[in-house]
């Protein structure tokens, strides 16, 4: 049935904001119902389409059965594949434009591996209630364009609201996974579950578990790269699903004693979520002609930022006189990031990175009060590597202090340290530090072979670089020779 009572205005800009693709849809809904099937553009891109929103996918689902669907699109697209053909879905690209179109489901689970069990139905009604959310289960019939909605999802999007065609533990019991997925709807598109949504979640957190840890962490990263990821990770704590998947997060809510000795460690990695994101810059060329150091939205940056305390509850201690403190939380928090990411099969570029952010986001600090020697400008840029810019803005955005003088201490003097690593680039190859002396060279001066000896005078070189900046090869050499003698 149609949406009732839907303002024909609103159709109106829905079809017009489709209005580079509408031909294409009037095309191949035509060449379906000349083969006597129905097509419905449906899901995300109608939503989107609602929303004045681009959607990069052209889901479309049909009567006709997967060969006949393949025999369609193959006379009509310049490439077409049939690798969904187990779940009824083929795939075709006509120049720019990529659809998938899959026949009418109507799916169940098996409920321990959570594969649907997969059966075709006869009726976009019956498909469109197996979606996930209302929203979701809109659908435009094509060529007409006739607007779809049995659940009221259309209403749902105008009011901001979060729901299920069919009852939520219904839904979730089919495929833990949606409820993630509502958590990454509040933080993409600002809607709010209904109370019975986030009771059903509440209730089936612990399903989570059964599905497979690529599913799980393709719909974080979805979520941390959204507009708005705090509001959806509030939700993934809210409703206990954070403990299946990201556990040290809900962790992070320390119990605050009656003295306030130190901050609430959840909202504090929040605010710095929050923070670092505000620190990306806009994605493209800027007017300067550059691209921005680290272009919105950053994986890499909003997930350390996310975790980068997550070393606290390990650590705290209370010390005597009514203090705490949380020492070497930076290297277990490390450590914990490494573990957490390879358990949700990140990639091990990104493990790393992260990682490798999260041990260095103390070490600003650790120079005190802003008197940065040479050496000491050198090791940080060194040691922070290609990750230098995300590592400035980690350490601005958490800053999160209320006390405004102490903030703009800090502001300043990050600005003299940026203000420092400038000077010496202006002076020194500052991102490719280097001994003096490659390889070859310290084996000659010395006379030794390769292996483990050349590789600690090679250390030395680089240390030695690292304190005093360029010296030159002759003098680099006259002090290898120096420690060799020292070290024989």
């Amino acid at each position: 049935m149609s949406s009732p009572a839907l303002p024909p205005e609103i159709l109106r800009a829905a079809v017009a904001h489709l209005a580079p693709i509408v031909p294409l849809l009037t095309d191949l809904g035509e060449r379906f119902a000349q083969g006597g099937h129905e097509l419905a553009l449906v899901g995300g891109p109608v939503r989107d389409a609602f929303l004045g929103r681009t959607s990069g996918d052209l889901d479309l689902t049909t009567s006709a059965s997967p060969e006949q669907t393949e025999a369609i699109l193959a006379a009509w697209g310049d490439t077409h594949w049939d690798m969904g053909r187990e779940f009824g879905t083929i795939g075709a690209r006509k120049a720019e434009h990529t659809v998938e179109v899959t026949t009418y489901r109507a799916d169940a689970y098996d409920g321990t591996t959570r594969k649907p069990v997969v059966a075709f139905g006869d009726n976009l009604e019956d498909d469109l209630v197996r979606r996930d959310f209302t929203v979701n289960a809109m659908a435009l019939r094509l060529p007409d364009l006739e607007l779809v909605d049995p659940h009221g999802g259309m209403l749902d999007l105008a009011a901001g609201r979060l729901r299920t065609p069919s009852a939520p533990e219904v839904s979730f019991s089919d495929d833990p996974l949606r409820m993630m997925r509502a958590a990454r709807f509040v933080a993409q598109l600002g809607l709010v579950p209904a109370p019975e949504v986030l009771a059903a979640m509440t209730e089936a957190a612990a399903t989570l578990e059964i599905v497979s840890a690529e599913r799980v962490r393709d719909e974080l990263v979805k979520l941390v790269l959204a507009d708005d990821p705090v509001a959806g990770l509030r939700v993934l704590v809210d409703t206990g699903l954070a403990d299946q998947m990201l556990p040290e997060l809900p962790a992070l809510r320390l119990e605050i004693d009656e003295h306030h000795r130190h901050k609430d460690v959840y909202e504090h990695s929040l605010t710095v979520l929050q923070q670092a994101i505000d620190l990306e810059g806009e994605p493209g060329v800027g007017e300067d002609g550059q691209e921005h150091p680290v272009p919105r939205p950053d994986l890499v940056l909003r997930l350390a930022a996310l975790l980068h305390d997550i070393g606290k509850p390990r650590t705290r201690r209370f010390e005597p006189g009514g203090g705490v403190s949380f020492h070497h939380h930076d290297v277990v928090g490390a450590k914990l990031t490494a573990k957490r990411l390879r358990a949700l099969r990140f990639d091990k570029e990104t493990t790393k990175s992260v990682a490798r952010l999260v041990e260095l986001h103390l070490r600003f600090h650790g120079y005190g009060d802003g008197q940065w020697t040479d050496s000491a400008v050198r090791r940080y840029v060194t040691d922070a590597g290609a990750h230098l810019e995300r590592l400035h803005r980690l350490t601005r955005a958490d800053c999160t202090t209320r006390n405004q003088r102490k903030a703009a201490r800090l502001r300043r003097a990050y600005d003299d340290l940026e203000e420092r690593i400038a000077q010496l680039r202006e002076q020194e190859e500052l991102d490719r530090v280097r001994p003096e002396l490659d390889g070859n060279e310290i084996a000659a001066v010395l006379d030794i072979e390769p292996g483990p000896v050349l590789g600690e005078a090679y250390r030395f070189l680089l240390q030695l670089r690292l304190d005093e900046g360029p010296i030159g090869k002759d003098v680099a050499a006259e002090r290898l020779r120096a420690w060799w003698a020292q070290r024989s």
